[in-house]
Order: C-alpha cells, then sequence, then structure tokens
C-alpha cells in the first residue's frame, strides 16, 4: 500500500515517518511541505539519514492524489477541510490529524475553531479511538484522529461511564501536556526562555478539545456530559498526564474498580493497568504507543490517572493503528516498541 503524508515537516509527520519507516507493508511514496518543500526530508530532521531518501514538495492536489492510496493529513485546522474533500473524491481513504473532522456538530466547531468548508463530511468521518469505534474504523474512508487531551481523558473515563458508576455533573480534569504538543512552529509561549523551570495553566475551560472531550463522552454515556477541564504545560518534550476526579454513584472497594479497567480493557495490548500504588508516570510511555492507567479512591471519591506520549498514542501512534485497521493488518504493526527509558 502507498502512503503519502500531508504536512510531513511537523512533529506528527515525523512521528509517522519514523513509525512507517519500519512497517512491512506499505511504502511512503510522498511528503509534503509548504515551507520545506524541494528539500530532502531528511536535511530537516537529520534523524531520517538514511533511512528516508524522500524530498518533500509542493502540495500539488491534482498531481500528488495518484501517488498514493491512503493519505495522513498532518496540517493545522482548518487547512484539512481544503484538502480532504479532494482526495476522497478520487477514492482515497483519509487520516486527518487535525481537529476538523472530530466535532459531528458543525455550529460547534464553528463556534471553536472557525467557518467549516466541507460540512457534508462531518456526519461520515468516523472518530479515530480504536477502543472505542474498532468496527467502524475497518469501514471507514475519512478518520478524524482524536487529539492528545482527549485520547488520555476519554480511555480512563470510558469503563466507568459505560457501566453507569459515577456522577457525571461533577468531572474534573487536571492535564499536563509537553510542549510538543503545541506543534513545530516558532511561537513566543514556546520558547526555551518561556517554559523551561516552570509550569503553567492556559485555556481554562476554554481549551479546544474541550467540545471534543464532551461530545465522546456524551455519546458514551448517552447523555449530556460537561467537564472542568484545566490543561497545563510542563517543561518537557513530549508527554501528556492526565488526572480526573469523579465521585461514585455508591461506594466501591478498589478491587471492583481494578476488575472493571482489567475487564474492559483485557484484549488491549496498548492499555496497561497499573498495579495498586503505581501510578502513570510519563517517562514510563515515552516513544511508545501505550497508554497506562491507574486510580486511587477514598470513600466514594475516585481519582484515575493516565499517561500517554502526546505524540504517538496522542498523535502519529494512534493514526497508524487507525491505519492498520483500515487496511486490515495487524492492529500492533510497527507499533510495539517498548517505552524509552531512561
Amino acid at each position: 500500500m502507498d502512503i503519502a503524508i500531508i504536512g510531513a515537516s511537523g512533529y506528527t509527520g515525523l512521528e509517522l515517518i519514523r513509525i512507517l519507516s519500519r512497517h512491512p507493508h506499505i511504502k511512503v511514496t510522498a511528503v509534503t511541505s509548504e515551507r520545506f518543500h524541494g528539500q530532502l526530508l531528511s536535511s530537516i530532521f537529520p534523524s531520517l539519514e538514511h533511512r528516508c531518501p524522500l524530498r518533500l514538495e509542493a502540495l500539488d492536489l491534482d498531481r500528488i492524489v495518484h501517488k498514493a492510496d491512503l493519505f495522513f493529513t498532518a496540517v493545522p485546522h482548518t487547512e484539512a477541510m481544503r484538502i480532504v474533500p479532494h482526495l476522497l473524491g478520487h477514492g482515497k481513504k483519509v487520516i486527518d490529524l487535525s481537529a476538523d473532522f472530530r466535532l459531528k456538530d458543525q455550529k460547534t466547531y464553528e463556534t471553536w475553531y472557525a467557518p467549516h468548508t466541507a460540512p457534508h463530511l462531518l456526519p461520515v468521518a468516523v472518530y479515530g479511538l480504536p477502543e472505542l469505534n474498532r468496527a467502524s474504523l475497518r469501514r471507514a474512508h475519512l478518520v478524524a484522529n482524536p487529539g492528545c487531551y482527549p485520547t488520555s481523558i476519554i480511555l480512563p473515563l470510558m469503563p466507568l461511564l459505560k457501566e453507569n458508576m459515577i456522577r457525571t455533573e461533577s468531572i474534573i480534569i487536571d492535564a499536563k501536556s509537553g510542549v510538543s504538543g503545541a506543534g513545530r512552529s516558532l511561537k513566543t509561549s514556546s520558547l526555551f526562555c518561556e517554559t523551561s523551570e516552570g509550569c503553567s495553566a492556559y485555556n481554562v475551560l476554554r481549551h479546544r478539545h474541550q467540545p471534543e472531550i464532551e461530545e465522546q463522552l456524551s455519546r458514551i454515556a448517552e447523555r449530556p456530559i460537561s467537564i472542568v477541564f484545566s490543561p497545563h504545560l510542563i517543561p518537557m518534550n513530549r508527554g501528556m498526564l492526565s488526572t480526573i476526579y469523579v465521585t461514585m454513584k455508591r461506594s466501591m472497594k478498589s478491587t471492583s474498580i481494578r476488575s472493571l479497567y482489567t475487564t474492559y480493557y483485557r484484549r488491549e495490548r496498548f492499555i496497561r493497568i497499573l498495579p495498586d500504588g503505581t501510578f502513570p508516570h510519563t517517562g514510563r510511555v515515552r516513544g511508545s504507543n501505550m497508554c497506562d492507567i491507574g486510580f486511587a479512591m477514598s470513600g466514594r471519591r475516585l481519582v484515575v490517572m493516565s499517561a500517554i506520549d502526546n505524540l504517538m498514542k496522542g498523535a502519529s501512534g494512534q493514526a497508524v493503528q487507525n491505519m492498520n485497521i483500515m487496511l486490515r493488518c495487524d492492529e500492533h504493526t510497527a507499533l510495539e516498541a517498548i517505552p524509552l527509558y531512561p
């Protein structure tokens, strides 16, 4: 299968190349970049020297559409909606890593982002969380790859909501992300002197991932859910830690909570339920597609924590997992790397 990456010069593009370079069933045939077109990809990312001889090209949809069977669109929000209809119109499969097709409701998208120019595709896009939508992903032509924060939050909450075990009016989420989550473009807030030796909250109660999280949680619970969501930026390159505070509907033993999680995720090789007294640590998932989940409880108060690599399970790793499902490959192909440590 021939694969192309539109927007290959960002961090998610690099991660896609890094993963796909060891995939036995696909070949990356084209990579694009408006900023670096004409240059070798390895000159932008020296880590790819002798591993990826491709040259970045400017995006010419009429030309590139014939170079691949499946396309990853790793472009900024509002750009994908311009590109994706053209690719689908030529019968191609698309995995979009932007937010352009994650929300089903056009008005919600336009409230948080911008006017949507391809709203007819919103109903057909499959939300690319494999643990939630695996069956639909097998038939999908357009996959909306989830955001990193939503992935780290939905996975630990999903079993509790499916079993109707928590009070949904008081879900509080404190989440922390490494700086790579802000992308590779130059911005003051991402400069070393701005991020080093400090931790800061940002976009509290108004982060763009909040409506995405609420939409998916509402779908899982089958009733409207609102959350209190506070994201933070921490001075590390990659990683995400989410701490979620919920109230149980009735008191339960920790053994029952553990049994719920281990049963629910028993067939998911990328989700690890940690032993009692062990809590998620971003350093133990770095460079992998893993999501570690742990919890602590006192009475009816339950604290659930998760750790992911925001560039892997939070972006490119999950995108390749979705690709494997769409192409009927082994879902874990090229994604079984053990986390980097230290």
